[in-house]
């Protein structure tokens, strides 16, 4: 059995909590993303923020001194910038202030691990009812700025202000799985990948069932009402007078009545065009019994001719004459 839609988010959680970036500044990037010191919700956050803290407070007494003597500490090219970080467990999803982290300044890698930081502190994947739903939840007053940055880095997201916090939000599967894929994810990731392409096909198939549903039972209905218009008309006699491709086209829909037009035209060997005409004409001599066949062709043998057709013969005779 699989995992439930709440587990597999757990477990790419998991996952990317479990990454380990070989580049210190990739380490910083992500403590900087995931915030200043609060409870971790997940056992997989919480290790990651007392791995990132040991890490913290082993670097700080080498970097002493030049916090002493600058008062502030930055890696050039990697975008950190700010106070030195102090030791202490790691952040989960406490304040969060886009400043401490340079994002101008950052390489690409160090901004995936910010990303992944602050998708572990403040991100929330849904994948109820076949949607995928992934926010951020930040102050309202930044909540511009990381959709700033997220189109940035070709991930367009939109925001708006909820019950007075700020949500950027994406609602596309695509977005949200190439998101999920730069930060680091893969295994979680090919699962929930594999979940939503079965889905859609899924979708697929259920819509072509169904469609097929309605054909057949469209025809299914056209024929009954057909078979009972054939013994109608047998019945009261009037099946005998239509013409020979009627009869012929009434006899074949008795005997097979689940054969669709074209099975009936071959096995007649007249075109599908004639079937349908003659199956419409038999519907109708029963609906409308008084009005009689209707004529699709010219006027019947010694009918009155309109008064040009009679002029023109006159003068046609005349002319003879």
């Amino acid at each position: 059995m699989g995992r439930s839609e709440r587990e597999l988010v757990t477990a790419l959680r998991a996952e990317l909590a479990a990454i380990d970036p070989s580049r210190p500044c990739d380490r910083r990037a992500e403590a900087a993303g995931l915030g200043t010191p609060a409870p971790a919700r997940e056992g997989a956050v919480a290790r990651l923020a007392v791995r990132l803290g040991r890490e913290r407070a082993a670097a700080a007494p080498a970097s002493a001194g030049a916090r002493e003597a600058t008062g502030r500490t930055a890696s050039a090219g990697h975008g950190l910038t700010g106070p030195a970080p102090d030791a202490g467990p790691a952040p989960d999803a406490g304040p969060f202030d886009p400043a401490a982290f340079d994002w101008p300044a950052a390489a690409d890698h160090c901004r995936m691990a910010w990303l992944r930081g602050l998708f572990l502190a403040r991100g929330s994947l849904s994948l109820a009812g076949g949607r995928t739903h992934l926010e951020f939840v930040v102050p309202p007053e930044h909540a511009a700025e990381l959709a700033r940055r997220f189109a940035d880095v070709e991930l367009p997201a939109s925001w708006r202000i909820r019950r007075g916090r700020g949500v950027v939000t994406w609602k596309s599967g695509d977005t949200v799985g190439l998101f999920l894929r730069r930060i680091g994810a893969a295994g979680a990731l090919l699962e929930l990948e594999a979940r939503q392409v079965s889905r859609a096909l899924r979708g697929d198939l259920n819509r072509v069932i169904n469609a097929e549903s309605a054909n057949v039972q469209r025809a299914v209905g056209a024929a009954g009402r057909q078979i009972a218009a054939i013994a109608e008309l047998e019945a009261d006699g009037r099946l005998a007078e239509q013409p020979y491709v009627v009869r012929s086209v009434a006899a074949a829909r008795r005997e097979t009545p689940e054969a669709t037009l074209a099975e009936l035209a071959d096995r007649l060997g007249i075109h599908r065009s004639a079937v349908q005409r003659a199956l419409e004409r038999i519907e109708r001599l029963v609906l409308y019994p008084e009005a009689g066949p209707r004529r699709t062709r010219g006027p019947a043998r010694g009918a009155p001719r309109s008064r040009h057709a009679a002029r023109s013969g006159s003068r046609a005779g005349a002319a003879l004459a």
